[in-house]
């Protein structure tokens, strides 16, 4: 589409300059903690939807990650939109969240990113996230031009962009959920309770949740029509990085996870 070709723009060009000094050191596989012999089979996957990931060229012919802190003039002046929708640190923060869970440690989680301009991302469980938001958003450009990215010194790779929909990588049977403030409520112990199996070995098909990573808005059924039912984690609002924590806790507690 026109959209994707202005975010991925032609990578022939020698002449295309990539922000990415914010990248100290390259990705590196994190190491393995799970006490298990055999790799388990992740059983949680979770889509982050509509996250802000966009490029942008400075005056210097520089790409940059697109933000509400750096380029607030150009989302006013030249895209003539509100800056406070270019929040890519809410997609840093959630997959903070998401890759420290014990969750993720024990291999039960796969997590897939979903921009606004429709580029669906695969994220491998084994990738340590940059901590700070400036390498990660040197991260993002070069993902964006390049469409992966692969571990130091490895084959392995940790991140790249993958077709859509995200339907296609659902195995046969998923059973997929939505989280908004306008969904039913639960608390985290009996969400688990009531959508989870009751341990990892008897999860046949895995469990889908789709969560937000965006300033403002919430999930529809009419975006993902996969999804069963609309739900709710907590009676107040929350940021999309506490209410992830609230359900891998729940998850993590029903199976066991310490």
């Amino acid at each position: 589409s026109e959209d994707e070709r202005q975010l991925l723009p032609e990578l022939t060009s020698k002449k295309q300059k990539i922000s990415h000094p914010s990248i100290s050191a390259p990705l590196e596989v994190a190491p393995s903690v799970s006490k298990q012999s055999k790799k388990p089979t992740p059983q949680i996957i979770v889509l982050l939807d509509l996250a802000s990931l966009e490029t942008v060229k400075n005056r210097r012919g520089v790409y940059e990650l697109l933000n509400c802190d750096d380029h607030r003039d150009l989302c006013r002046k030249k895209l003539k939109k509100d800056p406070n929708v270019y929040r890519p640190d809410i997609l840093h923060q959630e997959l903070l969240a998401l890759m420290d869970s014990p969750l993720n440690k024990a291999g039960l989680l796969k997590i897939y990113m979903h921009t606004a301009k429709h580029v669906l991302i695969e994220l491998n469980p084994a990738t340590r996230i940059p901590r700070t938001f400036k390498r990660f958003a040197g991260l993002m450009v070069q993902l964006l031009h390049k469409m992966k990215i692969k571990a130091n010194g490895e084959s392995t790779t940790l991140l790249k962009v993958v077709k859509n929909p995200f339907s296609q990588h659902l195995p046969a049977g998923t059973r997929c959920y939505g989280f908004s403030c306008e969904g039913e409520l639960y608390s985290p112990i009996s969400l688990a309770k009531t959508f989870v199996p009751p341990s990892p070995e008897k999860c046949e098909t895995p469990i889908c949740f789709v969560l937000g990573a965006m300033s403002t808005g919430h999930i529809t059924i009419n975006d993902h029509p996969y999804i069963e039912k609309m739900i709710s984690i907590s009676e107040y609002p929350l940021s999309g990085a506490a209410a992830l924590s609230r359900i891998m806790g729940g998850i993590e507690h029903h199976w066991g996870i310490v």
